[in-house]
């Protein structure tokens, strides 16, 4: 996969994406990741991107020039452009399995006020928010979004089956409770079907705990047809 991000501050996704499984994913040349400055696609002394908005208002908000320019530079036949946005749809495990298998994501991060209109209109497949909350700036949801995504992508993780087992995988469930070494520590031990080596009832005995996690914690889950990971994708024509 190529994903490349265009941002003001493309530092900001430098630090975090460069370390941990995701860092050695990029090194090892299992995604491409390509961090670009929105800046350098301006032409005038200043760099100047932005602008105050018509009609008055606070802020300010990313000029149409500099986002066509540089999306138009990276766009190929295989391309899926995001916009980072609060008034995208929400981000979940399921999105993220689909994006996981697009060839090339460009992901756009808004800031100030957000972009010109022109922009979102005319160059984006799809817009994603990580909640109903705004972040000063969307390299942040992108870093999000790209850690979900890459780590999906095959041979990144070292199991396989972890995605699956995780929250989120198979169902739209919460994972079971996790146990390690001692067996008893401080006089708290480890259920002794963890122990048993019976494989069968420990997969039942995780169903189980799956269910009773989800219950308590989020309810509003299990009352949600479990979206399949195709649901919601734009048509990918401009």
């Amino acid at each position: 996969m190529r994903l490349d991000i265009v941002s003001l501050f493309p530092a900001i996704c430098s630090g975090a994406l460069s370390e941990s499984i995701i860092g050695r994913a990029w090194k090892s040349g299992l995604v491409e990741i390509n961090l670009i400055d929105l800046r350098d696609f301006t032409h005038d002394v200043r760099r100047t991107v932005d602008d105050t908005p018509y009609g008055g208002g606070a802020g300010m908000i990313l000029r149409p020039e500099p986002l066509f320019e540089c999306v138009n530079s990276l766009l190929t036949e295989e391309s899926h452009v995001i916009l980072m946005t609060p008034q995208g749809q929400p981000f979940k495990q399921q999105t993220a399995a689909r994006l996981a298998k697009k060839k090339h994501i460009i992901l756009v991060c808004g800031h100030y006020e957000g972009i010109d209109e022109r922009a979102r209109q005319c160059l984006m497949h799809e817009e994603i928010s990580l909640g109903d909350y705004v972040l000063t700036n969307g390299a942040i949801a992108a870093i999000v979004v790209a850690d979900a995504v890459i780590r999906l992508i095959p041979g990144v993780l070292g199991s396989p089956e972890s995605p699956q087992e995780e929250s989120f995988g198979k169902a739209p469930l919460l994972e079971y409770p996790q146990y390690t070494r001692p067996v008893d520590f401080q006089g708290l031990k480890v259920p002794e079907i963890l122990l048993s080596g019976n494989h069968q009832k420990i997969a039942a005995w995780r169903d189980e705990q799956r269910l009773i996690r989800t219950a308590a914690r989020r309810p509003d889950l299990l009352h949600k047809p479990f979206e399949r990971c195709e649901n919601g994708e734009k048509d990918e024509h401009h």
